[in-house]
Order: C-alpha cells, then structure tokens, then sequence
C-alpha cells in the first residue's frame, strides 16, 4: 500500500473527510499546507505524516524510559501509601495538562511548541525563556538516557569496558538516528524490536505507529523485572544469606529534601508534556489528539502504580535504582536486554525534539524548511550532533542517575509540563461567561500553577542537596568515571 493510501485509508478509519480548506491535514493539488510549516511538497521532508495510534505510541515512549526505571525507588522514599497517592496525583495534573495542549492547538494552530506559548503570554522573553527551557529540559533528559544507556550494557556485558565509552557511543547513536527528519519516519526503527511481535501478537497498519516495538521491549522488560522480584527469593542488593524478609513499610518518614526530590522523579516520569506539543503538531488530524492523551496516560498511570508497588513490596528499602537492578544478576541481563531496544528509542527521541527546536528556530518561514536543500541538511545535521554532544557532556559530568533524574523533573519537568498549561487554560476561557463548572475549572488551573511552582523551588533544592550527597560520600561515580553504574 502507498503512502498517500495508506493516509486515506487511515483518515477515512478516523470519519476524516478531505477538503479544499486549510485545516491541518488538508491536501490541495498534492500540496498539504500547515500554519507552522507551511507548504509541505513531495519533493522534501513531510512533517504532518503522524496518525493517531502513532501518536499514542510516541506519547508514551517519551515518558515510558528512565521514569519506569525509578519509579520503586520513590515508594521506597515516601512509602507504599504516599508514593502511591503522589502517582495518581501527579497523573491527574500532568493528564489535565496533556489534554490542555490539545485544546489550544485546534484554537490557535500556529503554534507548534512550547516557546510561541512564551511568546503569546509574555512576548520576545517568554518566547526565549521558553524555548531555552525547552531545549535544556530535552537536552538534560537525553542526558539521562544515557546514562541510562550505558547501565544497560554495563549489565548485559558485565562491564567489559568502560562505562564513559558506553556513554560516547550512546551520544553518537543519538545524534545517528536523531537525525531522522520527521517522527512518522522514526518508525523505521521499529525494526530493532521486530522480535517483539511475536509476543505482543499485534501490528498496527498505521505506517507511524510501528515504533510501538521498542515499546512493547520496554514494556516487555518491565513485565519481566515484576515477574522476577516476585518469585525471587530476595532482591539482589539484600544479604543472601539467613533469613530474609521484605522491609516495606506503608508511610515512610523521609527528610524533606528526598520527599521533594522523589515528588521530582515522579514529575520526571510523566514529564513527556513538552514533546506533546511537537507530537500534535505533526499529527494530520489533531482532533484526534484527546483520544490519544487519554490511552497513552491510562496506561502509564497503571503501569507506574502496579510497577511501584509491586517491585517496592517485594524488595523494600533493598530496590535498586534504575529498578532492572533488582532482578538478581542473570534477569538483570535479561531484563536490560529487552530494554534496550527501547531505551535507544528514547535517546534518538530526546535528540531528535531538541533538535527539531532549533530547526525551526532558525528556519521557520523559509523554503529551507521542507526542502531538501544544503542549508536544510547543514542546519539539521549541526542541530542533532550539537544537541547529542551537549548531552554527552552533562551525563559523563553528572552520571548520578537518580539525583540527574530528579534534578531534570524539578527545574524543567514542572515549568515544561504544569505552570504553562494552567495559564493556557485561563487565556482561552477567562473572557467566556462564568460558570460555576468554569470557575471550578479555573480554580484547577490556578492550583496546577501554584502547585507547579512549589514543586520547582522545593524539588531543584531535594535533587541537589540528594547529587551533593552522594559526592560527599563517595557513593556517586565521578565524572567521566570508568566505574561500573550497573550495580553488578
């Protein structure tokens, strides 16, 4: 099947019907015109080639990663009751916020990221102060990925070479496949996890959603790793001689800066938000957008609290982090085995956003954009391999994954995924005429704003006091260490 049939055929599945109007996802004469990148041609890169379960996919492969991976660790911090409630919550406000993105998309289709929000609320310097927290936000997130990368071949090759080689050749894989011009063609990488078919026994027919692969690994990994503490005998960082008993409590009694560092990790775990804003805008039809929100954090919320609980009941305050850790040696292998696949997604993903940024910044308006041109492929391929090689730079001088982690979920996943969103509501339905439904619904937005920021200040001070400590106590690796993070 073509491409073009291939899109019909979806659009007809979706009750989308074509016309000679302008909406995104419009073909006129072979040309589809997009208020953000305007003429899309044959002849260059399509970016609105995204359908709705592709979409879903994407959406959960930007968060499904490093968060699945720390996620026990924060129950082991808060405790069983607390750390659920804290995943639910959170769940609900960064849902909200997903769903708000959506909503202002269709309003005002010009936008692509989260930097014309900025420049919509606050002009020039919202719009710098935006798109720069942007880019730090995915550049540091892919920074943690590969670390995140590195410890999974530290456990699958016992450690047979340096852990700061594995880091470079992570940096290099990104800044490879993240050069990829459009997500609809990131599918293409769906063939590393082809295996995964045979398990899940299912394929969309929808030509972007075929990255699902590498998720079904991530999932598949996460599935084995509950599996595994949960025949196990004890988890392997607890004494394997004499009795053993899991030391789970249901409250925990944390300092508050591990409570607000763990809150961070939380917020970093379903922190994909500002990448949504890219997704919907390469989507052909963003009606279809709310319902993709809407599975993509079903599932994630049910995948976070069944892992959270499941993995911390069973091995206590002995849970490793990242959480493969905590199968034993032989399904640690495993178990980072199967991720793999998926956690090289993710790197190629968090480059590839960045990137994606800083094209359009310096493009955006010109027939560079979506064509093929020298200036085209010089503009992009200097994006991605700057992108990766800042990246690479923050995770060899910070290669303390729990503590990178919480710092990215402090300082950018709160500003990028709830404080935007609740001033985005108030902007599309303050002048509308009150309701007490409006006015409850505004007075959620003023609570994610307030909250938001709280989370900001408190959480970047729990991430740094937890890097400052571990420093301190020899505990942490060094920067450009050669040290084995895989907790063999």
């Amino acid at each position: 099947m073509s491409k073009e049939a291939a899109e019909k055929k979806d659009d007809e599945e979706n009750g989308i019907q074509p016309t000679l109007s302008t909406q995104p996802g419009t073909y006129i004469q072979g040309i589809v015109h997009d208020d953000v990148f305007g003429d899309i041609t044959q002849g260059g890169p399509n970016y609105r080639a995204l359908g709705w379960k592709g979409t879903v996919v994407l959406m959960l492969k930007t968060q499904i990663g490093l968060g699945v991976l720390t996620i026990p660790q924060t129950f082991s911090v808060l405790g069983l009751i607390p750390g659920t409630i804290c995943v639910v919550l959170i769940a609900a406000m960064i849902t909200w916020s997903n769903y708000v993105i959506g909503i202002f998309k269709l309003r005002y289709p010009n936008v692509y990221g989260i930097e014309d929000i900025g420049q919509m609320f606050m002009g020039k310097f919202g719009y710098e102060f935006l798109g720069i927290m942007f880019a730090i936000y995915w550049i540091t997130t892919a920074s943690s990925s590969f670390i995140g990368w590195s410890t999974a071949l530290n456990a699958i090759s016992s450690h047979a070479t340096c852990t700061a080689v594995y880091v470079a050749v992570a940096a290099i894989l990104a800044a490879y496949l993240g050069s990829i011009q459009t997500l609809g063609r990131i599918s293409l990488l769906s063939w590393i996890g082809i295996s995964s078919i045979l398990i899940s026994g299912q394929h969309y027919t929808d030509h972007s959603s075929s990255i699902s692969l590498p998720l079904t690994e991530t999932l598949e990994s996460v599935l084995a790793l509950v599996i595994s503490v949960g025949v196990q005998d004890r988890p392997a960082s607890a004494p394997q001689s004499g009795p053993w008993q899991s030391d789970y409590v249901l409250f925990a009694n944390p300092s508050p800066a591990e409570a607000f560092a763990a809150v961070s990790t939380i917020v970093f775990s379903f922190a994909g938000t500002p990448a949504f804003f890219n997704i919907a805008a390469e989507m052909r039809d963003p009606r279809m957008y709310t319902r993709a929100v809407l599975i993509c954090q079903s599932i994630m919320t049910i995948i976070y609290v069944t892992l959270g609980i499941v993995v911390y009941h069973y091995c206590g305050s002995y849970v490793s982090s990242p959480a493969l850790g905590s199968a034993g040696t032989t399904m640690k292998k495993v178990c980072y085995a199967i991720a793999l696949p998926g956690l090289t997604v993710s790197i190629t993903l968090f480059i590839h956003f960045t990137a994606k940024y800083l094209l359009l910044r310096f493009l955006r308006g010109t027939k560079h954009l979506t064509q093929n041109t020298p200036t085209h492929w010089a503009t992009w391929l200097g994006c991605t391999v700057g992108s990766a090689l800042l990246a690479y730079i923050i995770a060899s001088a910070v290669p303390n994954l729990s503590g990178l982690v919480s710092l990215v979920g402090a300082v950018g996943g709160t500003i990028m995924s709830l404080q935007p969103m609740g001033f985005m509501w108030l902007y599309m339905f303050w002048g509308e005429k009150k309701t007490t439904k409006s006015m409850l619904w505004a007075s959620w937005a003023v609570f994610v704003i307030v909250s938001g920021s709280f989370l900001t200040i408190a959480g970047t001070y729990g991430a740094l006091s937890d890097i400052i400590a571990d420093y301190r106590a020899l505990g942490g690796t060094a920067a450009w260490t050669c040290a084995d993070n895989s907790g063999s």
